[in-house]
């Protein structure tokens, strides 16, 4: 089941910013980012389509806000194509989708910013998020998992252990009977052939290049100080 909500990237000058596509699975924290230049049919079914094959297990369930990028006869007949159940958050209920809105400062916004940037770059910032940055997220950042606690009171307390600290993709192994929830033909061996081979720091190190990579060009095609985009 993932969650699933829009960042925009700003206006500059009565031109839009491109919008980042975040998705992410309620149990193991798996997370997938794609970018499109508008929220039109046009361009979310394809990268929506994208970011549902990128995850290796099966979606059953698919979680938004009330915006009408999600809730439109395009996105559900995709849905439907896939076999994947379409429900909302309730209006002024932001917390029905409060993990992913948490994911959104904490992932994009540390990573990309606040600043403005044309939609144009839309097609840079997914070879940066397929090309690296979603197997960081997913193969080799950890991610915090609550234990509850119930209090004498009877209130609930999360409690983040140390050693409730996981990757999504050691998450995933560590459910009961996780090689069911992969999708046909994709096995842990196999994930761990192709995402495994290098190290957490290895890899941290090839998203900071590239995103420097991403960044500079932005820049240069802007004529805008480094800075900016932090801005």
């Amino acid at each position: 089941y993932i969650r699933v909500d829009t960042v925009h990237q700003g206006d500059r000058n009565g031109m839009k910013g491109v919008y980042h596509i975040n998705t992410i699975s309620q149990i193991t924290q798996f997370e997938c980012v794609g970018a499109a230049p508008e929220i039109t049919h046009e361009f979310m079914i394809p990268i929506l389509r994208k970011i549902i094959e990128t995850y290796p297990f099966k979606i059953l369930g698919f979680h938004c806000d009330n915006g009408s990028e999600y809730i439109n006869k395009f996105v559900v007949t995709l849905l439907n194509e896939l076999m994947i159940d379409l429900t909302k958050s309730r209006p002024r209920h932001s917390n029905d989708n409060g993990l992913i809105e948490t994911k959104n400062g904490s992932v994009i916004r540390t990573w990309i910013g606040y600043g403005f940037i044309d939609k144009k770059f839309a097609k840079d910032l997914n070879s940066f998020y397929f090309g690296c940055f979603n197997e960081y997220l997913n193969y080799h950042r950890p991610c915090a998992f609550a234990s509850i606690k119930e209090l004498p009171n009877g209130k609930i307390k999360k409690i983040y252990k140390f050693e409730d600290y996981a990757t999504p993709y050691d998450k995933l192994k560590s459910l009961p009977n996780a090689k069911k929830y992969l999708k046909k033909g994709i096995s842990f061996k196999k994930l761990d052939q192709q995402f495994m081979f290098r190290n957490c720091n290895q890899h941290a190190e090839i998203v900071q290049r590239e995103r420097q990579k991403l960044f500079n060009k932005i820049f240069a095609l802007n004529n805008s100080p480094s800075g900016s985009l932090f801005n």
